[in-house]
């Protein structure tokens, strides 16, 4: 038993020192690769949140970068200063530099990729938008620029860059919640494994003392891992601590940028009145110029037609045709006005240009003078334009006068018609299709490119102060752009200017009204005398649209405001239309119209207007027949007809005579 003993404690003896050996070594070497494997994910871990919060603060400088870039171009509009333009360039390089970055920080991100890809295309967009406002500004188009930039600030590309930003935000807050408790699991997981360490040491320390050296020399590595993770530590609290400040300041900056978007906006109403005002004080000396002229033709005419009535008739008639013709010309130049400034609306007709060209021929020979050739090239060959006559007729009007000036009463001039296919923007904004082209061609002095860059400024001319208004190809710019067609000018100092015109083809119902520009002027509808009721506040015109209707074989009865129409009807049950202004104090027209009992909503309605403005649209006009002032007896016969016959097409107007 002794010696059975004694044999098992040498067993021991032998084999306990390579046993403990081998455990320390096996236990020693799977503690060092949970250490490994602990610090490795906890430095990932870390790794991956300090990319989230980088890639948050890229995206929050990328939207402060671009706002701020909007504002520098918003200031470049206004003041057109070029270094204010250099500046915007910069800066919306440097939001391109920052969304680069980000796109390269997000590289191996599957979940923001897509988000950052469609971010640039955004961004892109942003860009050629805001480039295009940029070179209008440079062009001096600065009225276009503002336009462009107003509608840029409620673009679709600025909304998805926003939206985009936010959803890249809020995936990394996402993806930093999660990489935020992977840094927690990762450093119980390392303190975890050195107090494992540090148990497993003193437990071989008393075990076997030989080991002293493995268990000192992994204590210290414990220590530096501890170390390594408080600094990681700290510095991702550094990291959250310049993440809220920057988040500080980007607020500050939002609200900087609200303060100068609101700055931006009192300036802008400030520049439009000034332009109001420049605006008035150019205006006034053409427009009293051609009044007077126009005034002193009526009076004059009518003031020798009053002298020769009794002794010379044919005379006295001479003079009261050229009065007339006076009148007729202050009202055309109202109507200019009116359309100028987009409160007369349009009456448009399809149109035959080679009839409406040829049907003014000889009013243009008569404007332009002995001394100039006039040809005709008629090649629209049956193509319509959908316009308003007497407009366009303005329109081709004006661009011959234009030429007869710049040829200087002699020279060749040249209307042409046609027809042209164009690619969408082809020419100007002009979608795809088909289109009709005007041109009016002369051999004068031609324009010099900074005055070719002018032409279409409001109040803009050449002329002398007292000679012209500078509306004119302003208004035929603003003709063209209502009727959705485009205008371009060429022209060479010595050797004469081009005006080309594009107006889309119009194709319609055949028969369609208004097919003829030039058709024989039908006569009235006879109408039996009808009681009218005749609803004006200005005692003149009331007086003379009483004679007038008077005057054709009808039963006025006046009506000096609108608060006594309802009355007035129902003692008088025999009253078939009824005649009313469209501007009157308290009441306009169409609200009289809309308020009177439903027992009188059977009488026809004729409305008669020299300038409706922002109060009655056609809309208000309920379809009733539409008679402009001035009119004349022909003209007050024919809307009367329409409007007790029933035969006014809605949404048209009668024009005066």
């Amino acid at each position: 038993m002794d010696d059975q003993a004694t044999g098992w404690r040498a067993a021991i003896r032998r084999f306990l020192p390579p046993l403990l050996v081998i455990l320390l070594i096996g236990s020693l070497g799977t503690l060092l690769y949970s250490a490994s494997n602990a610090s490795r994910d906890h430095q990932q871990a870390l790794d991956e949140q300090r990319r989230s919060y980088e890639i948050i603060a890229l995206a929050r400088a990328f939207e402060a970068k671009t706002a701020r870039a909007e504002v520098t171009l918003a200031r470049y509009v206004i003041s057109l200063d070029p270094d204010t333009g250099r500046l915007f360039q910069d800066q919306w390089r440097g939001a391109a530099s920052l969304l680069k970055t980000m796109s390269y920080a997000t590289r191996q991100s599957g979940w923001q990729q897509n988000n950052v890809s469609a971010l640039q295309v955004a961004f892109d967009q942003r860009g050629k938008t805001l480039s295009d406002i940029g070179l209008r500004t440079t062009y001096d188009q600065k009225m276009a620029a503002l336009a462009k930039f107003h509608q840029a600030g409620k673009s679709e590309d600025l909304r998805q860059i926003t939206m985009l930003l936010d959803r890249v935000i809020e995936a990394e807050n996402a993806r930093l919640q999660e990489r935020s408790e992977a840094v927690s699991l990762a450093g119980d997981r390392n303190e975890w494994v050195g107090k494992t360490s540090q148990l497993f040491g003193l437990v071989l320390l008393v075990c076997v003392l030989f080991a002293l050296w493995l268990a000192n020399a992994a204590y210290t590595e414990r220590r530096n891992a501890r170390r390594q993770a408080d600094d990681e530590t700290a510095r991702a609290d550094r990291l959250e601590a310049a993440v809220a400040a920057r988040t500080v300041e980007l607020s500050d900056a939002y609200e900087q940028l609200k303060k100068e978007t609101a700055e931006r906006a009192a300036a802008e109403e400030n520049l439009r009145q000034m332009q109001k005002m420049d605006a008035v004080g150019q205006l006034t000396g053409g427009i009293a110029h051609d009044f007077n002229n126009m005034l002193a033709v009526v009076v004059g005419g009518l003031e020798l037609a009053k002298r020769k009535l009794r002794l010379k008739p044919q005379e006295a008639s001479r003079h009261l045709d050229n009065a007339m013709e006076g009148a007729n010309r202050a009202a055309a130049l109202t109507r200019r006005l009116l359309a100028f400034a987009r409160s007369e609306p349009l009456l448009p007709s399809a149109i035959d240009p080679d009839a409406l060209v040829s049907g003014i021929g000889e009013l243009i020979d008569r404007s332009i003078g002995d001394q100039i050739t006039m040809a005709f090239d008629n090649g629209a060959k049956g193509w319509r334009i959908f316009v308003d006559q007497h407009q366009m007729e303005n329109a081709i009007l004006n661009l011959c006068v234009n030429a007869r000036d710049a040829m200087e009463g002699r020279g060749h001039l040249v209307i042409r018609t046609g027809q042209a296919h164009l690619a969408a923007n082809e020419i100007g904004e002009c979608v795809e299709g088909d289109y009709v082209t005007l041109t009016v061609s002369d051999n004068g002095c031609g324009m010099t490119p900074e005055i070719l860059s002018r032409v279409f400024e409001p109040f803009f001319t050449t002329k002398p102060v007292g000679k012209g208004t500078g509306l004119g190809l302003s208004q035929i710019f603003g003709l063209v752009h209502q009727c959705e067609g485009e205008i371009r000018i060429e022209s060479e100092i010595g050797k004469g200017t081009s005006v080309h015109i594009y107006l889309p083809r119009h194709i319609g119902a055949e028969g369609e009204a208004g097919m003829d520009a030039h058709a024989p002027e039908r006569e009235p509808v006879l109408q039996p005398p009808t009681r009218i009721l005749v609803v004006e506040d200005d005692p003149r015109v009331l007086n003379q649209t009483m004679a007038a209707l008077a005057e054709l074989g009808h039963l006025p009865i006046a009506c000096d405001h609108p608060s006594k129409a309802a009355r007035l009807l129902t003692s008088h049950r025999d009253i078939g239309l009824i005649v009313s202004d469209v501007l009157m104090p308290e009441m306009t027209g169409p609200e009289m119209i809309r308020t009177l009992p439903a027992a009188h909503a059977h009488v026809p309605v004729l409305f008669v207007t020299g300038y409706a403005g922002d109060t009655a649209e056609r809309a208000d006009f309920a379809g009733h027949e539409v008679l402009r002032k001035p009119y004349t007896l022909m003209g007050l016969s024919h809307a009367l007809s329409n409007a007790l016959s029933g035969s006014h097409h809605p949404g048209t107007a009668a024009a005066a005579e």
